[in-house]
């Protein structure tokens, strides 16, 4: 099956950029792109320092709902918005004051690649950071979502005035070049080697993060160097590679009659919907959902986050369906949902079911059924604007068109 690859830089204009993420496209570019996915064949996707937030948005959506395995490779720098003080990638007309409205919120990522198979997804990472926010990092490590393999590294602000270079982006780039991609951990392994030898402090000074899910029995756990620089703080050092467990050099012995069989180890509905999407049994998916939404109902009631998130996964669910009614329906419901749970407007995840519930609102074809969420979705974009400006004029303008076909 063919693999899709998005290639993503960003940093801003001016003063504000910390690092010369674009530098490391055109190096990434010349790599074939079997070679970056790891595939046979593969869609490539470059975007290159971004404007919007939703023009991101928009390509990681198409990349994350692209059949077979998912490459990400990214390179920039992060910012703190000053409101929630979460993380965005700062894209070009990012600044300090800016950055919520400017920015790409990182939490994003997450939302996206939350539905993809375990272990069909990789992201590769070199960030940096100001100041404010490499202090934030240190005790909040970024993640990518449940079942996303995540490598990489985020190193502290460069000096004053200086603008860093990706040098463990570039490496990551160069060793592919040669035209074999190594498996992940290796090529992670490989690419911090070669570029603390450009940049010999790298070593104790970035955090490094190596996220396989796939490996549960392993998890990476963060270790802390034993005499931090001063003018950094404690980061996270590479997790040593696995070590591959003994293997008899005889068969072992048979297993005793009298002892019980092994248990099946526990189905993942995630990974099943996710099969059942990809091979267009969407009814199938939705019913799966369905059933795991009542069990999370039944056991946790009815604002809990279990319940939540089987809703969301309906509402992304019809999407993939085609159907933008029944998205928009469900992305209200999660909406409410949470604020009926006493979290507030701006939170991120009552934002992102109201951003949807709006998308999806305008793909509706039936005219009538789009008259009827209408109110709705304006009630809503009342309380919670979002981050995208004229978001309730542009409900109301489109409200009042559709009223006036009546």
């Amino acid at each position: 099956m063919p693999g899709t690859v998005l290639l993503l830089a960003a940093s801003p204009a001016g003063r504000s950029c910390l690092v010369d993420a674009a530098s490391v496209l055109p190096i990434l570019a010349a790599v074939a792109p079997d070679v970056l996915s790891g595939t046979d064949t593969a869609n490539v996707v470059e975007l290159a320092d971004p404007l919007e937030p939703q023009a991101v948005l928009t390509r990681l959506r198409a990349a994350a709902t692209a059949p077979g395995p998912l490459t990400v490779f990214l390179t920039g720098q992060l910012q703190l918005d000053r409101r929630q003080r979460l993380p965005h990638l700062a894209l070009a007309r990012t600044t300090a004051a800016t950055v919520r409205y400017t920015g790409f919120p990182w939490h994003w990522i997450r939302e996206e690649l939350r539905l993809r198979a375990q272990g069909s997804t990789a992201v590769v990472v070199d960030l940096h950071t100001d100041a404010e926010t490499w202090q934030h990092l240190a005790g909040q490590p970024l993640t990518v979502g449940p079942g996303a393999l995540l490598y990489g590294r985020v190193a502290p602000p460069p000096p004053r005035r200086a603008v860093a270079s990706p040098m463990y982006m570039k490496s990551v780039a160069t060793i592919l070049r040669s035209g074999h991609r190594p498996p992940l951990a290796h090529l992670h392994q490989q690419a911090l080697t070669r570029s603390s030898g450009e940049d010999p402090e790298a070593a104790r000074r970035d955090i490094v993060l190596a996220v396989d899910p796939t490996q549960p029995t392993r998890p990476a756990q963060p270790v802390h160097p034993a005499q931090p620089p001063m003018h950094s703080v404690p980061g996270f050092q590479p997790a040593p590679p696995p070590v591959p467990a003994p293997v008899p050099m005889s068969a072992p012995a048979p297993a005793s009659p009298m002892a019980p069989p092994s248990p099946l180890p526990p189905s993942d509905p995630h990974a099943e919907i996710t099969a059942a999407v990809e091979s267009g049994r969407h009814a199938e998916a939705a019913e799966l959902a369905g059933r795991q939404e009542q069990e999370a109902l039944r056991a946790h009631g009815p604002r809990a986050d279990e319940v939540v998130h089987w809703m969301e996964v309906r509402a992304d669910l019809a999407m993939f369906a085609g159907d933008a009614e029944l998205s928009c329906r469900i992305w209200l419901a999660v909406a409410d949902v949470r604020l009926a749970a006493g979290q507030e407007p701006g939170a991120p995840g009552v934002e992102a079911a109201v951003d949807r519930a709006h998308h999806q609102w305008g793909r509706i074809g039936d005219s009538a059924r789009a008259r009827e969420l209408g109110p709705a979705l304006a009630d809503l974009r009342l309380r919670v604007p979002g981050r995208r400006q004229g978001a309730l004029d542009d409900v109301q303008r489109n409200l009042s068109r559709l009223q006036a076909q009546v």
